[in-house]
């Protein structure tokens, strides 16, 4: 069977090449015959609604189309300054050669001077909001992410780097179309000089499956292409830079990129201890994440830039050392191959020292109080190995490899003081732990994606076929020394030392067919089957200590455990759609079948197996309102498996205080998620609205049971839950609700040169939990606020004006005098001012408040950071800064979390006043290159704004493949 598959996709292949034919000429000025270069070749058939093809004349004149099936086609010539000529000719079964074309100059006017090439600040290009660069004015030596913040609907964390667009998380950030150090967003955006960037793409991007049919397979994510400046593709840029200032703090590091034609070769690379990170580190291990045992709420300045929490990890709380090198290749191989790739070398060394406020809800009428000081020192290593390859067989088939690897070592000590409490006023002590933790965990993962594309000669109909595989392995140990005290009527003192041995190996097999046929004008059907297997194995041996021997010899059968686990799918469905770019209808439903088999082999031996069947319905609908405004509607439905470890019923004593254990009988969950977006833009007014809504429901969602012994209560041979301690499990509840909105509305000032940004949006959750067996319902609700206010005078006067307000409400069904109200706010300046002579000032001064916290929370503090230099040598390209960090030394990290089950304030250590003087010297040289051989993405992406044209025909709408 597998023989006859390979011959028929061999022949396939075999007659789509034969069949194909080249058209190639050269391009010449009528009035001197000199060669015309980059101008703009489109090569159309006849027949409608067919492929257009596009090149641009090399430095001789010259321009080739391969792969061209016969037929009658017309040649289209256009070039600034030129007339446009067209001629018709037809393809047979030899390769054509229309010879010298010649184009005469266009006749001036000299009544009317017409400025081009200057795009509009913002348009609407069906699913792609783009903005021009040159309208956002910044300093010369601006990142991309400099320009992306002035841009309407788009922020920047500060803190952690992280990239939101119109509301949504931006997963993925592309250079002309290119990955650009893979999926790392941060990496790209602080490396890359906005001067080199014509346009910003913003658009929602299929998966690479998805882009051949325009289906959204639910692999939709957000992202944003970088469109570089034509002049700008062949050149090197960078910087290099070192810092030395008070307290030993330091920084060094640089970026070099050297682009010719289709090569483009980046280095980057960074040491410091001032929080400072280029880019995320994958966390395989799941031991570095920031946070404490909840997740949102604010936090103040780090002391330096961050990466984001959106990919991978980013920065860690408390102040970190990083040491980081970066490596991007991107090439074509000739003219069918394209290459991409990069690695990443990650070393940060963080130490905290973080405090924790807690209300813990027991019952109706019952809560109580835990306060614990954390120190921990934490050392990650991480390497990031990405690599991706396409190769576009002809016009008609493609074959897609995508291959990641990542490894990943984590050494960290943590030394706990916590103490339980009665009372809020915290008088009267239920217990206290002093707690020591050492891990040493080290994981790697590998994952692989081979994708065929076939676009069949009829329009909209296509086949491909996606093999995925993905292998990870964690292992490691925990040492844990603990001495916890119980007040009760007699002061109970008790001691433990463990050594946790654990072992993590998931394996996954992934297939994904699909195929689509045009029904009548406008319809298209879509059927995919898509099978899924999965492995997991969990083992956890405990052993405490023997002082007879002075060795973690004795096995502790309760806190070990081997688990093995396998969820197997095969899902089948149908999809059809009906419309044009402009208005579009698609539905459709699937049918899944999953088996869920757990096998517990010690220390008791159990089997579940659970089977389910399910019918998944997807929708989508995009509706042209008017030429300035477009209404989107999406529906998808989904079920997630619990996890090994949601599954893996062993005890976590890591704190006695708050035990963990997984839940064998877990199912699996079922998500229905609902958005809506509206988008209006004016063009000629630089106006634009955005408003989203995003709604997700799910039944059998995975909540946490939490119980608080009220006295004594024995779990295990070794496990005593003392009073006022906790144990909670995931389980299963429904009612969960996640609603949130997002709205902006941007315009500019031109009375004074700047662009003002109004956004806000309420969300609403409604969070089930169990505590002692009786259901809890935290709503939450928040209702937030902002506006910022952007210069767009000159490069030489930059600043920024923001403000953003949060309301937050908390009710609980459970005890409504536990109902909390709390408020965050964050207003702040910033300003770069720059003399022509290099003489340079900057002010960054930001206010946080909050109330409605726990005790000294409730704050008002201010950070301020200031830096005066000197830019000299030739064109200004060395620098020497004097800057200070929290000149008031007020600099604080406060996070509030909210769960079903506790309310918790977060402090984590941070960087306070220092001063530091940098050298910084810019590397800029651009020219001309070797000719590039990707001459039809260039100019697709440079002509229409990274739209293009799709190989084989759909309804996808952003950046070519």
């Amino acid at each position: 069977m597998n023989r006859i598959l390979f011959c028929v996709f061999l022949a396939g292949i075999i007659s789509s090449t034969l069949n194909a034919q080249s058209v190639s000429g050269v391009l010449k000025d009528a009035a001197d015959n000199s060669p015309v270069s980059n101008a703009t070749i489109k090569l159309s058939s006849t027949i409608p609604s067919s492929p257009v093809f596009t090149s641009v004349t090399s430095a001789n004149g010259g321009f080739s189309f391969s792969e061209i099936a016969a037929g009658s086609y017309t040649l289209t010539v256009s070039s600034i300054g030129y007339q446009t000529v067209s001629t018709k000719f037809d393809v047979k079964t030899a390769n054509v050669n229309v010879g010298n074309l010649v184009i005469s100059k266009a006749a001036k006017t000299l009544q009317t001077v017409v400025i081009s090439g200057a795009p509009p600040a913002m348009k609407q290009n069906n699913d792609t909001m783009e903005f021009g660069a040159s309208q956002y004015k910044v300093n010369p030596d601006a990142t991309s992410e400099d320009l992306i913040k002035k841009m309407p609907g788009i922020t920047v964390d500060k803190s952690t780097g992280a990239v939101t667009a119109m509301g949504e998380t931006v997963k993925k950030v592309t250079v002309d179309g290119r990955d650009f150090f893979g999926d790392d967003a941060t990496a790209t955006l602080r490396n890359l000089p906005a001067e080199i960037i014509d346009k910003i793409q913003v658009f929602d991007k299929l998966s690479d499956q998805a882009q051949l049919t325009g289906f959204d397979d639910g692999n939709t994510t957000k992202a944003i292409n970088i469109v570089t400046k034509a002049n700008m593709r062949n050149g090197n840029f960078g910087r290099v830079y070192a810092g030395f200032g008070t307290d030993d703090r330091y920084s060094a590091g640089g970026n070099v990129s050297f682009f010719n034609g289709d090569r483009r070769i980046s280095f980057i690379g960074l040491m410091n201890n001032v929080n400072l990170q280029n880019f995320q580190s994958q966390d395989l291990l799941g031991v570095t994440s920031t946070g404490n045992r909840g997740g949102g709420g604010q936090r103040g300045g780090r002391g330096g830039g961050g990466g984001g929490n959106n990919f991978s990890v980013g920065q860690q709380n408390g102040i970190a050392a990083t040491n980081s090198l970066g490596v991007n290749y991107s090439d074509a191989w000739g003219k069918k191959v394209d290459v991409t790739g990069s690695y990443f070398f990650n070393n940060s060394t963080t130490s905290n020292n973080q405090t924790v406020n807690q209300q813990n809800i027991i019952t109706k009428d019952t809560s109580n109080y835990y306060d614990e000081n954390t120190l921990s020192d934490n050392k990650n290593y991480n390497n990031r190995v990405n690599f991706r390859l396409t190769y576009k067989i002809d016009s008609s088939n493609s074959i897609l490899v995508t291959s990641n690897l990542n490894f990943q070592r984590n050494n960290s000590a943590n030394y706990v003081h916590g103490i339980n409490y009665i009372d809020v006023n915290r008088l009267d002590k239920i217990s206290q732990t002093d707690n020591d933790l050492t891990s040493d965990f080290h994981g790697n993962n590998l994952s692989n994606q081979i994708l065929f594309r076939h676009g069949f000669k009829k329009r909209g109909r296509s086949l491909s076929l996606g093999i995925n595989n993905s292998v990870s392995d964690k292992s490691g140990n925990n040492y844990l020394n603990a001495i916890n005290t119980y007040f009760k009527s007699t002061t109970l003192i008790d001691s433990l030392q463990q050594l946790s041995n654990q072992k993590n190996h998931n394996n996954q097999y992934s297939f994904n067919l699909v195929y689509t046929e045009p029904v009548g004008k406008k319809g298209q059907l879509q059927a995919n089957y898509n099978p899924s297997f999965s492995t997991n194995t969990a083992d956890q041996e405990t052993f405490n200590f023997d002082n007879g021997t002075s060795k973690y010899s004795l096995l502790d059968t309760s806190l070990s455990n081997k688990f093995n686990n396998t969820y197997n799918t095969q899902n089948a469905g149908i999809t059809f759609r009906r419309g044009d770019r402009n208005n579009m209808i698609a539905a459709g439903v699937s049918y899944q079948y999953s088996e869920l088999k757990s096998d517990q082999v010690f220390p008791q031996t159990s089997h579940i197996d659970n089977v389910y069947s399910n019918f998944l319905a997807n929708a989508f609908a995009r509706f042209k309102l008017d030429t300035k405004s477009n209404l989107r509607i999406i529906f998808r439905s989904n079920v997630s498996p619990p996890s090994v470890t949601q599954l893996q019923n062993v005890i976590n004593n890591s704190n006695q205080f708050f035990y963990t254990t997984g839940n064998p009988d877990l199912q699996q969950q079922f998500n229905n998620n609902l958005i809506v977006r509206y988008n209006y833009t004016n063009t000629p007014k630089a106006q634009s609205f955005f408003a989203n809504l995003f709604l997700q429901t799910a039944s059998n969602y995975v909540a946490n049971a939490t119980y608080t012994a009220s006295k004594d209560s024995v779990l295990s041979n070794s496990v005593t839950l003392n009073k006022g301690s906790q144990i909670s499990k995931p389980i299963n509840l429904n009612g969960y609700l996640s609603a949130r909105s997002f709205l902006t509305y941007a315009l500019p000032l031109k009375f004074i040169k700047s662009n003002i940004n109004f956004n806000g949006g309420i969300s609403f959750t409604n969070l089930p939990g169990l505590l002692n067996n009786v259901q809890n319902i935290s709503k939450t609700l928040n209702y937030n606020v902002g506006a910022v206010f952007s210069s767009n005078i000159s490069e030489y006067i930059d600043f920024n004006i923001n403000y953003s307000a949060n309301i937050n409400t908390v009710k609980n069904s459970i005890e409504p005098s536990l109902n909390n109200n709390y408020f965050m706010q964050v207003a702040g300046i910033s300003a770069n001012l720059l003399t022509k002579k290099g003489l340079f000032f900057n002010n960054e001064l930001n206010n946080q408040y909050y109330s409605g916290l726990t005790g000294a929370n409730n704050t008002n503090y201010w950070l301020w950071n200031i830096a005066v230099g000197q830019k000299f040598l030739k064109n200004q390209m060395g620098e020497l800064k004097l800057s200070v960090f929290d000149l008031l030394k007020q600099n604080r990290s406060i996070t509030r979390n909210v769960t079903a089950s506790y309310i918790q304030d977060v402090n984590n250590q941070v960087l306070q006043q220092y001063f530091m003087l940098t050298f910084t010297y810019k590397l800029k040289t651009f020219g001309k290159g070797k000719q590039s051989n990707n001459n039809e993405r260039e100019d697709e992406l440079r002509k229409s704004g990274g739209q293009g044209e799709r190989p084989f025909g759909g309804g996808h709408d952003g950046p070519p493949l």
